[in-house]
C-alpha cells in the first residue's frame, strides 16, 4: 500500500442520460463538494479521462462501452484488451481497472473497470458497483503516480445502472462509497482494495436502501489535504 495522493484536486463529473440516476446522484452526493452532476452523454464531457463500465474480457460490445468504442474507434478496445492481457493475464477481475491512452485529444485516457464478468450480466445483487467505482478512481491514483497531473478531471456514468440492472439509488450510494475511498486512501494492490471493500460491505443488504457506507481505510494512512 501507499499513501501517495494525486497532486491537484480532481474534477469529477457524473453524467448520465438516465434522469433517475442523475437524481439519485444529487441525493447521494448532496454534501460532497467538488462533484459536478448533470444529465447528458459522457461523449460531451471535455475531461482528461472517461470511465467505462466494462466486462472482465474488455469486450466493448454493449452499453456505454459500445457507445465509447463507436466514438473513439475500434483501436481503443484493442488497447484495453492488450492492457488486460499484460496486467491481468487476460481477465480483469471486478475491483480492478486498466487505464489506457484513448487515441484522441478528448479524453486523453479511457479507464475500463468491470462491473460484471460477462456482457449484460445482472449485478443488482452484488457489490460490483462499489468495487468498480473504487477501482476506477484508484487507477487515477496509479496513472498520476506514473505521470503526475496527467489526469486532473474525469467523467463517469451510472455504473451498472443500465445493462447491470442496479437500481439508481443503490448505484448512486455505492459510487459515493467508491469516490470517498479514493479521497481517503491509495491502494497499490487491487487485491487489497477488493478485500477492504468486501470486508466492510459484505452485509450491506441488511442496511436501509438509502444508507451510504463509507469505507474505513487501512490503518496506515494520512488524510488527504
Amino acid at each position: 500500500m501507499t499513501n501517495d495522493r494525486v497532486q491537484s484536486p480532481l474534477k469529477v463529473v457524473l453524467t448520465d442520460i438516465n434522469a433517475t440516476v442523475v437524481e439519485a446522484w444529487r441525493a447521494a452526493f448532496a454534501d460532497t463538494p467538488g462533484i459536478e452532476i448533470r444529465k447528458g452523454s459522457i461523449l460531451d464531457e471535455n475531461v482528461d479521462a472517461w470511465v467505462s463500465p466494462t466486462n472482465s474480457r474488455g469486450r466493448m460490445d454493449g452499453g456505454v462501452d459500445a457507445v465509447i468504442k463507436r466514438h473513439l474507434g475500434a483501436g481503443v478496445q484493442l488497447r484495453v484488451q492488450r492492457a488486460i492481457r499484460a496486467q491481468f493475464a487476460g481477465k480483469l477481475p471486478v475491483g480492478s481497472a486498466v487505464c489506457v491512452p484513448s487515441g484522441a485529444v478528448n479524453p486523453k485516457f479511457l479507464i475500463s473497470a468491470p462491473t460484471m464478468e460477462a456482457s449484460s450480466q445482472n449485478v443488482s445483487e452484488t457489490l460490483n458497483v462499489a468495487l468498480a467505482c473504487a477501482a476506477a478512481f484508484q487507477a487515477i491514483h496509479q496513472q498520476n503516480r506514473k505521470s503526475p497531473g496527467s489526469i486532473e478531471s474525469v467523467a463517469l456514468v451510472g455504473m451498472g445502472a443500465q445493462t447491470g440492472r442496479v437500481p439508481a439509488q443503490v448505484c448512486a450510494n455505492l459510487m459515493w462509497t467508491g469516490y470517498t475511498l479514493f479521497n481517503d486512501y491509495c491502494f497499490e494492490d487491487y487485491d487489497d482494495l477488493r478485500s477492504t471493500v468486501i470486508a466492510q460491505l459484505d452485509d450491506i443488504e441488511e442496511a436501509p436502501a438509502a444508507k451510504r457506507v463509507r469505507i474505513t481505510p487501512p490503518t496506515r494512512r494520512t488524510s488527504r489535504r
